[in-house]
Order: structure tokens, then C-alpha cells, then sequence
């Protein structure tokens, strides 16, 4: 198959090329070329993609077997690139998120869950996490309206693994490998359900290679794994001696700590971690176990892998400062 990546010099759309490639399909990638002037088994094709010029020249390029969007945030943007290839691709897959459905995160959900409604400008008031949905949401509705029965729209949870440009899970690792006492948040057996980066790309392939049609939940399933199973893979991957300081959901929100920012991962409510992917399941979704994707990660950070620098991982981790004053009101709370 000839494939078109739009992204594919970091993370998911890295991945995707190098399984594209190894899979001996023809990979084209198209990207601004900030995060990497290179990408494995991949043409690389430089331009703006908000450019209609440039995604002009881009379809004269085609055509192709499928486009596969990693890299698309806002719905005119999408909307630019969903009509300009229209004729020059057979299949459009765009990665959205579970961010698209109305309750996320604070409600279960599956694949037929209610979606977001897009509009031009959201209410006052709207939180970042609605915005980023509704947004996503506005991306669907272009791909979807462009290309209707030839379109697939992968919503993933958390994404995980080497080269994650959010650097979630390498907080964690060396904030564990700095040894001490770690605050950890809420309780070991909380459930998690992040996926890897390279189940995901795998998915994607496969239903542009099987035309997979309609929207997929991608994570991994319900119960897969634990908040405990995560900080305990970190400390063996780091061989740290760091103890675990459990502290419960209510004290940390009355402490003031910022759920999913200062202690990555972190969001207390159920729905953060409820998201049934059956349908993609059905069809042949596997997902790793959570310590192969730490271990790896791990194993990237060791090697020299360095994070992308990206507006979301400033805003990552919580201070060791800030870390210490929480654990010493822990430990001056009346018992």
C-alpha cells in the first residue's frame, strides 16, 4: 500500500512509519519537520498543512491507499486536509481521542457513549480538557463529512510508551529513580487502562490495510492494570529503593494539587479509567501489559532519548518542594 502520514516525526506518527515499513508498505510522511528531519522507512515531505497551497502540492503527490492523520487539532485544519486529498487517497483514518465523548472523565463510556457537540466558540467557563474535545470532536465531524463511509476515527485514552513527547510516564520514571519518599496518589489498586504507542499504530494500520470503517475506542481493557502496577514497574525498572506514600483522593484535592499535571496520571474520577473498547477488541486490538510499555520507556530514556519540547510537558510534575510540604501535612494530620 502507498500511506500517508500526516505527522510522523514523533511518537504515534513515528511509530506508524516504522511499522508501515515494516509491514513493506510505501510510506510518505508529511510534516513541519520541528521535531525530526528524519523518519524511518519513510519519504519525508516538508510544508504546513493549515497551508492550502501546500497541501495542494501534497496531493499532487498521490495518489494514495490511505491518509493516516496523527497530527490534527483543529477542525479547519482538518477540514483543509480532508478536502485537498478527497481525490488523491481511498481511506482518511484520523486519530481523535476519547476526549470527544460528553462525560469523559467523569463517566464510563463506550463506543456509542454521546459526543460532543462542535461549536465554533465553546461556552465561558469551558475547561481545557472540553476544549481540546469539543475541538477534537469538530476534527471528526470534517473527515466524516468529506469522506463519510471511507473515514475511520480512532479515539485513544492515554497514550503511552518511547518517544511519549507528554513525558507522563518519564516523570515518573525518575522522579522514582531519585529514590526518597514519592507521593503517590490515591490507592495502589486504583485502575488503569493507559495503551502503547505501538498497539495503537498497529491498530491504525490494520484498518487502513482492512478498511475498517466508523469510530474505535483504543485502550487497553477495563481492570488491565493498576496505579500500583505502574509505580512498581518504574522501581523495578529503575532499581530504586523509593517508598510509596499512598495518599487518598480527598486529601490531595484538599491539598489543591492539580489532578493529571503535578502527579501524572492522576484523575479522580471513575471514568478517567472506564472506557470499553469492545469494538476495536472484535476486531483485533491486543495491548501490551503495562510493565513491557515502562520498561521500554525506561530503556529509550537509558539510550539517550530526550523528551520533545512541548507546551504540555512544562506544565508536568509536581515540584520536590511543593512534594515535601504535602507528605509533612500527611504526616501532621490528626489521626
Amino acid at each position: 500500500m502507498r500511506l500517508l502520514i500526516l505527522g510522523g516525526g514523533w511518537f504515534l506518527g513515528r511509530a506508524l512509519a516504522e511499522q508501515a515499513g515494516q509491514r513493506g508498505h510505501q510510506v510518505t510522511a508529511f510534516t513541519r519537520g520541528k521535531s525530526s528531519s528524519s523518519v524511518p522507512h519513510a519519504t519525508l515531505l516538508l510544508g504546513d498543512r493549515s497551508n492550502p497551497m501546500d497541501m495542494t502540492e501534497l496531493a499532487a503527490q498521490g495518489p494514495w491507499d490511505a491518509v493516516l492523520d496523527t497530527s490534527g487539532m483543529k477542525p479547519a485544519m482538518v477540514e483543509i486536509s480532508a478536502r485537498t486529498l478527497a481525490n488523491a487517497t481511498d481511506r482518511y483514518v484520523y486519530v481523535s481521542t476519547v476526549n470527544v465523548y460528553q462525560h469523559w472523565p467523569t463517566q464510563p463510556l463506550d463506543d456509542d457513549s454521546p459526543i460532543r457537540q462542535y461549536q465554533l466558540f465553546g461556552p465561558p467557563g469551558e475547561s481545557r480538557t472540553d476544549e481540546y474535545g469539543r475541538e477534537k470532536a469538530g476534527c471528526e465531524l470534517a473527515v466524516s463529512s468529506v469522506f463519510g463511509d471511507r473515514a475511520t476515527l480512532l479515539r485513544p485514552s492515554v497514550i503511552l510508551g518511547p518517544r511519549e513527547y507528554v513525558g507522563r510516564v518519564p516523570w515518573w520514571l525518575r522522579r522514582i529513580a531519585a529514590g526518597g519518599r514519592v507521593l503517590a496518589p490515591g490507592m495502589p489498586q486504583w485502575p488503569i487502562q493507559p495503551v502503547d504507542v505501538r498497539d495503537v499504530a498497529a491498530f491504525a494500520l490494520d484498518a487502513a490495510e482492512r478498511h475498517l470503517t466508523g469510530s474505535y475506542n483504543i485502550a487497553a481493557p477495563i481492570g488491565h492494570a493498576t496505579f500500583g502496577d505502574l509505580l512498581d514497574a518504574c522501581r523495578k525498572e529503575t532499581g530504586s529503593d523509593a517508598v510509596l506514600e499512598w495518599l487518598p483522593h480527598d486529601f490531595l484535592q484538599a491539598q489543591g494539587v492539580r489532578e493529571w499535571t503535578e502527579l501524572p496520571l492522576w484523575r479522580p474520577y471513575l471514568g478517567t479509567w472506564q472506557v470499553d473498547a469492545a469494538r476495536a477488541r472484535a476486531v483485533g486490538l491486543v495491548c501490551r501489559p503495562l510493565a513491557d510499555t515502562v520498561a521500554d520507556t525506561w530503556a529509550w530514556l537509558c539510550e539517550g532519548g530526550s523528551l520533545l519540547v512541548h507546551e504540555r510537558a512544562a506544565r508536568l510534575g509536581i515540584t520536590p518542594e511543593r512534594e515535601a510540604a504535602i507528605l509533612a501535612a500527611w504526616d501532621a494530620r490528626p489521626v
